[in-house]
């Protein structure tokens, strides 16, 4: 926070245990500004709709109850139409209504007479909800962005339900090493190549394998074969053709609500061509056994966020459950879009490769994104789905992925 006018901006420290309400009206009592809150020393004094809450009609006046940007609802006024000069939120207000009204098969049983009038307390509520929900969802929107480290954007959607942004998930570029667990990334060797696509002793062959690309950045390499890429020791520049995982996600992908009771999924915003890298499966890496115990808590919860890093060992897991990127919502199918392979890039530990997910087809500018969760590093099926933890006797998870060839079970 810093004071209005202040040469000088000074750090405030404000414990988290109030509401956004009472954040906002301390802050414009103290005449403070705070970006993060809404309150900037252009709306410090200023009144800018921020949405709107209800709805009468009074002496054939049409009357919208406002909640202020950067002001508490405390301050909540009505204005008459004539005032708002809010056409995009006028039509949200009333897109919320009658996508409400649409859900409620008797619309008498809540609607009363002078409905032209006031809007029942019902709609009311749910039109504000709706409001804080799509604010929620662009600062977290917000938040992934800043968080990132690709080129693709990352886009929020809920068009389904009132679910806001999960509580407990932190965004990560990269695995997350549990206590005790050490990830060396200092590559001990590179190539010096000048044309990698000729090079004899370029990393892939070192390593005893094939380059993975062709030309078109497309991956040529079957289900199961490594993928070995250039790294930081290596002489080739960053538009060595060797380099495309490290990259990052070059795709705007969107986290979306889905309408088939699987909860989040992220679906493609932009074609993408069969065979190419669309994100990697990141999140906190920790030991097998301690992999063990937490299987058995999420199976508990009918949730899958565990992946083993069994490309020649068994001895590490991925579990993207708290922290990990856009591929912590990628939904399961038993006829995915995606496919899963190990990558080593500057650390060549067999037991900790990168997971990376390349289209196995085709897909179109809106459609979901998949991969079977019982895909292992090593490109075959597993008979524990993602979640490998060692145990035999697990919980089983309903799959709602619809295929065709659907197994019915997650795992």
């Amino acid at each position: 926070m810093a004071a209005a006018g202040a040469e000088a901006p000074r750090a405030w420290c404000v414990p988290c245990l109030v509401s956004l309400d009472t954040l906002q009206e301390l802050c414009r009592k103290e005449k403070l500004t705070c970006k993060s809150i809404g309150i900037t020393k252009r709306n410090l004094n200023n009144y800018e709709v921020e949405y709107l809450c209800d709805y009468k009609v009074v002496k054939d006046v049409e009357y919208y109850l406002v909640k202020w940007k950067g002001w508490p609802e405390s301050t909540n006024t009505w204005e008459p139409l004539s005032n708002l000069k809010c056409p995009q939120l006028l039509q949200q207000f009333s897109s919320d209504k009658n996508s409400f009204l649409s859900r409620v098969k008797k619309g008498k049983a809540i609607t009363p007479k002078n409905s032209r009038k006031s809007l029942p307390p019902a709609v009311a509520e749910y039109i504000v909800k709706k409001a804080k929900q799509r604010i929620a969802l662009q600062r977290w929107q917000d938040y992934l962005n800043r968080r990132k480290n690709h080129k693709g954007m990352i886009f929020v959607e809920n068009t389904v339900d009132l679910e806001g942004p999960p509580l407990d998930f932190y965004y990560i570029n990269e695995y997350r090493p549990a206590p005790g667990i050490t990830i060396n990334n200092e590559a001990t060797f590179g190539c010096s190549c000048t044309d990698c696509f000729s090079g004899q002793f370029c990393c892939p062959v070192e390593a005893g394998v094939v380059l993975a690309y062709n030309k078109n950045q497309q991956i040529k390499i079957k289900p199961g074969t490594p993928i070995y890429e250039c790294n930081s020791r290596c002489q080739c520049g960053p538009d060595c053709p060797n380099r495309i995982v490290q990259k990052g996600t070059q795709y705007s992908l969107c986290i979306f609500r889905t309408s088939n009771g699987c909860g989040w999924g992220v679906k493609t915003l932009v074609k993408i061509k069969r065979m190419s890298f669309v994100m990697e499966y990141v999140g906190e890496v920790i030991t097998s056994e301690e992999a063990e115990k937490r299987g058995q808590l999420y199976d508990n919860q009918g949730i899958t966020y565990l992946f083993d890093l069994d490309y020649e060992s068994d001895e590490f897991t991925v579990d993207a459950a708290r922290y990990g990127n856009v591929s912590h919502f990628v939904n399961h199918s038993c006829d995915p879009n995606l496919q899963v392979f190990s990558v080593f890039i500057d650390n060549l530990d067999t037991r900790l490769p990168r997971i990376a997910l390349f289209s196995t087809r085709t897909i179109k500018a809106g459609e979901e994104l998949t991969f079977d969760y019982q895909m292992k590093g090593s490109g075959e099926l597993s008979s524990d789905s993602v979640d490998h933890s060692p145990a035999k006797k697990r919980v089983r998870t309903e799959c709602k992925c619809g295929a065709e060839t659907c197994r019915g079970y997650l795992n």
